[in-house]
């Protein structure tokens, strides 16, 4: 595994920071004083977590003014989006080995 897919599966582990990015993909672009308030943890944390989306490229920060607004990076989850059609290939072959074999010993 890439150490880019790495950051994205390590990034996405805490829940806060999945919230977080679940927020601003269902509700749009967000600053961060709107996040903290439903996040119910600190703008500190809530700033702090937003810079790790932000580095794995998850999201992506404007300026206005004295507030920053965050956005969702969907297209930042096609390495997510592959590994699990892999996963899903490779268990949906081992489920019908298994059917086979299950098949075969019936008989």
């Amino acid at each position: 595994m890439s150490a880019s897919h790495e950051l994205l599966f390590t990034t996405l582990a805490d829940p806060t920071r999945r919230g977080l990015f679940e927020s601003l993909c269902r509700e749009g672009e967000q600053t961060v004083h709107a996040l903290t308030a439903q996040s119910g943890v600190s703008q500190p944390a809530v700033s702090k977590h937003l810079g790790v989306l932000k580095l794995a490229g998850l999201v992506r920060d404007r300026r206005q003014g004295r507030e920053t607004h965050y956005s969702a990076r969907a297209d930042a989850l096609a390495p997510l989006n592959d590994w699990t059609g892999r996963m899903t290939d490779f268990w949906r072959g081992r489920f019908d080995e298994l059917d086979n074999l299950l098949q075969r010993m019936d008989q």
